[in-house]
């Protein structure tokens, strides 16, 4: 591996860790001895060169990542855990519910529903509801 390559993958793996640091040795788990360069690709091009950037903070990137997923309405364990993520970055339930209502708007009424419901899953599984 060479040093860009290997500054890229720690980069990533710790942007990894900040987003849903619970959750990150079970999901590379999971994909890396499928896929292992896929695994390392997501973990450098993702994390390492993309959501590392200086020019919006995690949280910031979580909003535009749940909106975004939303919007696809086809990668609900993804949607679940950047859902997880962005409570991890510090949205609340609440911002996270209105990310979701507003995709109603553009990305219809079907994916912000399965959204609600994916983020319930997240938040009944989390610590006890207010």
């Amino acid at each position: 591996m060479d040093e860009d390559t290997g500054g890229r993958f720690a980069r990533g793996w710790e942007t990894v860790g900040k987003i849903n640091a619970p959750a990150r040795d079970r999901q590379m788990q999971a994909l890396w001895p499928l896929a292992p360069d896929f695994a390392r690709w997501i973990v450098e091009a993702g994390y390492g060169d993309i959501l590392s950037r200086p020019g919006l903070g995690l949280r910031e990137r979580e909003i535009a990542t749940v909106a975004a997923l939303t919007a696809l309405g086809n990668a609900p364990a993804q949607l679940k855990a950047h859902i997880e993520g962005a409570l991890n970055v510090g949205l609340t339930r609440e911002e996270i519910v209105e990310v979701i209502v507003q995709m109603a708007i553009y990305a219809g009424v079907p994916a912000a529903i399965n959204a609600l419901a994916a983020a319930r899953e997240v938040f009944e599984a989390r610590a006890p509801s207010r």
